[in-house]
């Protein structure tokens, strides 16, 4: 796996796909910086070796040429973050992108605009891809967040640099992160996957099961479980056309050796309102109008054992619904629990949307081993899948 330490880049351009798609308030102000300060460490490695970088990404779902969805507002911010004056050009491909790379000088940095405001670059364009190539001696790939897509920028253009290609640290990162769970992890291996639905997540877990020890099923989904077993699962969430699924992964399991975890109680309620009133239920006997939205106490306890025996550790989804404070205990219980275990030698990886704002929230991001930065891409990743961005840079 060829990545930028194998690479001197002096004298060379860096021609570097980040993921840049960061959030923006009313007054395009970026709301939260985590993608921008992953992608810090690659930026600063070409620069100190005496190379110019040239960044390229998107930002949002631009359709067409729309300013809310202009580069330019982050070039503040960015510059900021890499203690570096970014320079910005107002497109990314003919001439003016091709006259602003040319006069890039080594030591510099130079950010594209939006590559999604000209439609070739979702579509795979060659073409497209070329001109992209024209503007640096080595590209790098090290937007993980976009690996899963066959776009010009994170995979198309990776042909036109045979020799001249590599992974940033943050893409390497993620790749060893994902080999530590599903190829290298120490055992016990404990895999929990929560949020609301067992379809989404359907081909992660047969995937995995040959890989772990233990399997918590929490959140949403456990609902579907509890409900094929024949529990009364009240006005909780529910995907009655996955019973028959839930019972299959049950069975699978089993016959794997892998032991399976479900809540045993639950905080349930009227209303999906913060303000609701609650009451804690056996998980299978939850009243009818009343919806299961966290994690009960004796479930959480019963987590906590699982996860401090456990050496390896991918947490994937929450256990509830912790956007509302009064259903947020079982998601903070399991990352104080996570938090414990690497603090005692465990690995532990974070990916999954939900999962990464709920570390960010609650203060974990910094007690386990490693935050994904990609949830699409690390649940393909999960599901077996070779990414395109990344198979294109091990061609």
């Amino acid at each position: 796996m060829k990545t930028i330490q194998d690479i001197n880049f002096k004298g060379k351009k860096a021609l570097i796909r980040v993921d840049f798609n960061v959030p923006l308030d009313e007054n395009f102000s970026v709301t939260d910086v985590t993608r921008i300060e992953a992608a810090k460490p690659t930026i600063i490695k070409i620069l100190k070796d005496g190379g110019a970088v040239i960044l390229m990404s998107h930002l949002g779902r631009p359709k067409g040429i729309e300013d809310k969805f202009s580069l330019k507002h982050i070039v503040k911010k960015v510059s900021e973050i890499l203690g570096v004056e970014v320079k910005f050009v107002s497109d990314c491909v003919e001439e003016l992108a091709e006259k602003a790379a040319a006069e890039l000088q080594m030591g510099e940095v130079l950010l594209l605009e939006n590559l999604r405001f000209h439609p070739e670059e979702k579509a795979g364009d060659v073409s497209f891809a070329k001109q992209l190539a024209k503007l640096g001696d080595v590209y790098v790939n090290d937007a993980f967040g976009t690996a899963h897509r066959a776009h010009a920028s994170t995979t198309i253009v990776a042909q036109f640099f045979p020799k001249n290609k590599c992974f940033g640290n943050l893409l390497a990162q993620e790749i060893s992160s994902l080999k530590k769970i599903l190829e290298e992890g120490e055992k016990p291996v404990l895999a929990i996957l929560g949020g609301a639905k067992v379809s989404s997540k359907i081909t992660v877990i047969e995937n995995i099961l040959d890989k772990v020890d233990h399997l918590i099923i929490g959140g949403g989904m456990s609902f579907t479980f509890i409900k094929a077993q024949g529990g009364n699962i009240g006005n909780s969430i529910c995907e009655d056309d996955k019973q028959d699924l839930a019972l299959d992964i049950l069975k699978q399991a089993k016959e794997k050796g892998v032991q399976v975890h479900i809540p045993v109680d639950v905080v349930a309620a009227d209303a999906f309102s913060n303000d609701a009133n609650t009451q804690i239920c056996d998980i299978t006997a939850i009243p009818d109008g009343w919806q299961g939205l966290d994690a009960g106490p004796q479930s959480r306890a019963i987590f906590d054992k699982v996860v401090q025996e456990s050496k390896t550790i991918l947490w994937n989804g929450p256990l509830g619904v912790f956007e509302m404070e009064n259903f947020a205990k079982g998601t903070i219980a399991l990352g104080n629990s996570i938090a414990e275990a690497t603090k005692k030698g465990a690995f532990s990886l974070v990916g999954g949307g939900d999962s990464v704002a709920a570390v960010k929230q609650f203060g974990f991001a910094n007690k386990v081993s490693y935050v994904s930065t990609g949830g699409g891409a690390m649940l393909e990743s999960l599901e077996g899948k070779t990414l395109p961005g990344i198979e294109a840079i091990l061609k």
